[in-house]
């Protein structure tokens, strides 16, 4: 204690206020410090700019063997099918029932899933594929849409394709931009897309492709299972996982042996519509049946459901 002295001579004690060392003003880590730097490091990693969320679509990846699901013709169990729907988003490439004949699919937004079809069908790349659709409105979205009259004497179709809708007629339509590429173009993901206007869309009457699609958040694409030979196509749910189980195929609805008669394809893209395949669509009036001698309508022909 310090001493101070006063007037006298006299003295008395005065307090002084100590400084503190160094050590004693040293703030304290606070707990949140303690945690470990590694879950830093992992939210970081995990981390994916947004550019890249956007245009990523998942990559299937197989585990185990084909799965097989044996469901009614008529859709009374078809809760059954919730993991076709699970796998489809996944990317998975597998065969459903439709109301015409069985048709291989896969989400038509995936990348991987459409270039894994094209390899198990041996679909060439600049082939056209189908698109299965769950609605008119489906159509509106990835299409320009059917003729609906014009000054120049085109005429309405729009109202009598409507009566045929859903059913076993396939419209090859003028394809929007909302459509993926891989769908109306040529090539992979190796080769640039070359753009093609054209698609073929349905909307079946089957009551499993239609469970099927009303939980998908976009049209699937198809093509139709066909057997070894030209123009004859595979009806019997076991054969066809006989024969494409092998060649990669991840799953197989099975809605009963269907009768072999596929789609009536109509090109609903020049002035009028013209029947280019009859199938199990009856021909109406306002079709017209002609020579198909185009390249692109004999692709339809060969693939379409």
């Amino acid at each position: 204690m310090a001493v101070a002295k006063l007037h006298g001579g006299g003295a008395m004690p005065m307090p002084m206020r100590l400084l503190p060392s160094p050590m004693t003003h040293r703030t304290l880590p606070s707990i949140a410090s303690f945690a470990p730097r590694r879950h830093t490091i992992v939210a970081l990693a995990a981390k994916r700019s947004p550019k890249r969320l956007k245009y990523s679509t998942p990559r299937f990846t197989k585990e185990g063997e084909l799965v097989y699901i044996e469901v009614d013709p008529f859709g009374a169990d078809s809760w059954k099918l919730q993991p076709v729907i699970e796998l489809l988003k996944q990317g998975a490439v597998g065969v459903i029932p439709t109301d015409t004949v069985y048709a291989l699919v896969c989400d038509c937004k995936n990348h991987s899933a459409v270039e894994r079809l094209r390899r198990i069908k041996k679909i060439e790349s600049s082939k056209p594929l189908s698109i299965l659709c769950r609605s008119l409105r489906d159509i509106d979205t990835f299409t320009m849409g059917f003729p609906r009259g014009d000054a120049h004497g085109h005429a309405n179709v729009f109202r009598a394709v409507k009566q045929c809708l859903p059913g076993p007629y396939t419209f090859i339509l003028t394809a929007s931009k909302e459509l993926p590429k891989q769908c109306v173009g040529y090539g992979t993901t190796s080769v640039k897309y070359a753009s093609r206007k054209y698609v073929g869309v349905r909307i079946s009457d089957d009551p499993l492709c239609q469970a099927i699609l009303h939980e998908m958040d976009a049209p699937l694409i198809s093509t139709s299972v066909k057997g070894p030979k030209e123009n004859e196509w595979m009806i019997d749910p076991t054969a066809i996982g006989d024969i494409y189980g092998p060649e990669g195929l991840d799953f197989l609805v099975d809605g009963g042996v269907r009768v072999a008669e596929p789609s009536t394809i109509v090109d609903m893209t020049g002035p009028y519509p013209k029947v280019i395949r009859q199938g199990k669509g009856p021909i109406l009036p306002w079709m017209v049946v002609e020579d198909n001698d185009f390249p692109l309508r004999q692709d339809f022909m060969a693939s379409g459901t």
